[in-house]
């Protein structure tokens, strides 16, 4: 409930701005997106409680109950500027600004070696698998990822061509950060052996 009480403003707002819907229907879509949102979060199992990726799930719980409800199905395009626009509120930016400044110390490193070792995603199929690979001389790490709980929601609900909607808010959050510079260039969505997110110090 907290992740709808942030964003659902932002997600009925954007339904205006950028899909064009009028203000009636952006209250019926999402009228409609809270009672699915409520459907799907509670078929979702329970994450461990050092599982780093809740909230990403959550908040792919929250896109796609806002798509499923939606009289025309976006293309994804149109849903990458929806999604981007509607989760960049300026809490969210904050957030991004704050975990920018703690990017490459030695706490981030060591809990990202953490999260690779802990396979939360051998437990939950909603979940994530993570390897971490530090770059040469200190420049940065990648993130790759064997398993990702968005493209087991997403495809559940018959969204699989909608993912890399999601996958391009990435780049925005590392942007807003300031303190990374982020690059990619496979991702499971798209039929890759894997999704790296590469951070390279700026």
């Amino acid at each position: 409930m907290g992740m709808w009480m942030l964003f659902q403003r932002s997600f009925r707002n954007r339904l205006i701005r950028d899909l064009g819907y009028d203000a009636d229907t952006a209250d019926g879509i999402t009228a409609k997106a809270f009672q699915r949102y409520r459907t799907i979060i509670r078929k979702l199992p329970e994450f461990e409680k050092k599982d780093r990726f809740l909230m990403n799930i959550v908040s792919c719980a929250m896109l796609t109950a806002f798509v499923l409800s939606m009289p025309k199905r976006p293309e994804v395009g149109e849903l990458t500027e929806y999604y981007r626009s509607a989760m960049m509120t300026e809490p969210m930016k904050l957030f991004c600004r704050l975990s920018g400044k703690n990017k490459f110390t030695d706490a981030d490193q060591k809990s990202m070696q953490k999260t690779a070792a802990f396979r939360a995603g051998d437990r939950n199929p909603y979940s994530w698998n993570m390897e971490y690979l530090p770059y040469p001389d200190n420049r940065g790490y990648e993130a790759r990822f064997t398993q990702c709980g968005i493209c087991t929601l997403m495809k559940e609900y018959g969204l699989s061509d909608l993912i890399p909607a999601m996958c391009r808010l990435d780049y925005t959050m590392s942007e807003a950060g300031g303190a990374s510079r982020f690059v990619r260039e496979h991702t499971l969505a798209e039929g890759g052996p894997y999704c790296d997110c590469g951070y390279y110090r700026k």
